[in-house]
């Protein structure tokens, strides 16, 4: 059961709680329910396909509609709103393809009259969800999940991140991203209350927390950065309440989807100083891997478990999942010795169900992977080197841009890094690297000024500290040709930075990046 049967159990044992709210719009855990039930009972009535195709924003429709798509032996394929026409379109006609071979589940007799549908979970070896990633061509892959999977994660993580049914959940990314669906889901589970947003806002993030007492955030690195930093400043005490320090209240913030660096750590710190800051690294495809804990009495202790390299350390493995560097061979390799991260559990998906390029998800025996590469210390803590498919080839030579902007964060006064690559005639790719300062734009040449770096630098002072930590951290085709200066971040609709991105914007003069 992924959670299904456990809504039934909450909506007995606390029918009023609240089990979702997004921008106020809120259903306790019977409203919920009995919502989903009924909208189970129409959905057999209009469409006898057993794949429901949920292409919805942020709200309690979407909550409603997917709680009953996986229902019973139903599966549900979350699709991004946000997608082009086009990208829509294919992915429908994948669906309808898959949903022709598929037995419906209507059936006209007198037997589904006398037996109404009942919201509940089907068998635990079950299909139940169709999750989407992108690949090498216009189409995204679809990867499914059996029910099984997701409740072994439910419970692994709960015990993992302490989230219990006290809990007050703000995730503020959208429902489509697989973070946010699982927070949702693994609130409904174990009976805890979820906010949403209809939309990424950091002000109405604030006003969410402080009015709705969040005891818990959910987010990518980015989007908790943004929140924090607009919570200690005199504008986020106008959008949080004057009389309120948001974060004061948390007792936990569980970030995913990059690395958290060290900056943005102790920003997350000085904002919720009571609250444990989990971390953990993961895919789609493969679920849970490893995950850290940074507690609020760690102190230098925090940062004593990953000396050095603290950078690339994303931590131990999650609770019944095995960790291993291997070659492209799958062959083991040594502590310490790069390659590609393979996971033994039985919280990884099933497979492709179409789009499979030969270059993610992959079993070799009881071993997966998608090609992420890494090492494993002296201590077994796992350190995430980058992305195969992130992977620049600059003159012969393979760069993961993970490896370059860890040096370039530990120049005084760089709030966030983000490397990629610029096509070259003569090396393939061009390495560059753009920076955003604390006030997010860099200091015009030839000024100083005190609010834009700790260092008063100026764009040389600045250029000349990153090139010096490139120089003292990574061998020479490692680093970068060119450095610029964002003024905002390049962002995907779910949060995450993109690289891409940013090489567009170099590209085409875009103003929000400028040449150091």
């Amino acid at each position: 059961m992924p959670f299904l049967d456990r809504l039934q159990r909450w909506a007995e044992l606390t029918p009023h709680a609240t089990a979702i709210d997004v921008d106020g719009h809120r259903l306790s855990f019977r409203e919920l329910h009995d919502a989903a039930e009924a909208q189970l009972v129409c959905d057999q009535r209009t469409q006898p396909s057993r794949i429901t195709a949920l292409a919805l924003p942020n709200g309690t429709d979407f909550v409603v509609q997917f709680a009953a798509g996986v229902a019973n032996d139903s599966r549900c394929a979350v699709l991004d709103p946000g997608w082009p026409v086009p990208v829509r379109s294919a992915v429908d006609r994948q669906l309808s393809a898959v949903a022709a071979i598929e037995p419906a589940t209507a059936d006209t007799g007198p037997a589904s009259r006398r037996h109404a549908p009942v919201l509940s979970d089907g068998p635990g070896d079950s299909v139940f969800l169709y999750g989407f990633t992108s690949g090498t061509t216009s189409v995204p892959k679809a990867f499914t999940r059996n029910r099984q999977s997701w409740q072994l994660s439910f419970e692994a993580s709960a015990d993992v991140f302490g989230l219990t049914r006290d809990d007050r959940t703000l995730a503020p990314g959208p429902f489509s991203s697989s973070l946010t669906l699982y927070a949702l889901c693994e609130s409904l589970y174990t009976g805890a209350a979820l906010f949403g947003l209809s939309s990424f806002d950091v002000g109405a993030a604030l006003r969410c927390l402080r009015k709705n007492s969040i005891t818990r955030v959910v987010a990518v690195p980015s989007a908790l950065q943004l929140i924090a930093e607009r919570a200690l400043s005199a504008d986020g005490a106008a959008d949080g309440g004057a009389d309120c320090a948001p974060g004061t209240g948390l007792t936990s913030i569980v970030s995913a989807g990059s690395k958290l660096q060290g900056e943005t750590l102790a920003l997350l710190r000085r904002w919720a100083p009571n609250a444990t800051i989990f971390e953990y690294y993961g895919a789609a495809e493969l679920g849970f891997v490893a995950a850290s804990a940074h507690r609020p009495d760690d102190g230098a202790r925090s940062e004593a478990r990953f000396p050095h390299d603290r950078a690339t350390a994303v931590g131990t493995a999650f609770p019944g999942v095995e960790v291993r560097i291997q070659n492209d061979e799958g062959h083991a390799l040594g502590q310490r010795q790069s390659g590609s991260i393979a996971v033994r559990s039985r919280l990884v998906c099933d497979g492709y169900d179409w789009g499979d390029d030969g270059e993610a998800f992959q079993r070799v025996g009881d071993w997966c992977t998608v090609g992420d590469q890494g090492y494993l210390d002296d201590d077994d803590v796992l350190h995430f080197l980058g992305r195969r498919t992130d992977m620049i080839i600059t003159g012969g030579h393979n760069v993961y841009p993970h490896e370059v902007e860890a040096a370039l964060h530990s120049v005084p006064g760089v709030r966030t890094a983000l490397v990629t690559g610029l096509p070259d005639p003569r090396r393939g790719h061009r390495l560059v690297a753009a920076i955003l300062l604390p006030d997010g734009v860099a200091a015009e040449p030839g000024t100083t000024d005190a609010d834009t770096t700790d260092a008063d630098m100026t764009d040389a002072d600045m250029t000349v500290a990153l090139r010096n930590a490139c120089r003292a951290a990574l061998t020479v085709p490692k680093r970068p040709r060119t450095y610029y200066a964002m003024t905002e971040l390049p962002l995907t609709t779910s949060g995450k930075l993109s690289r891409n991105l940013l090489a567009r914007w170099i590209l085409d003069g875009d103003p929000r990046v400028r040449t150091l």
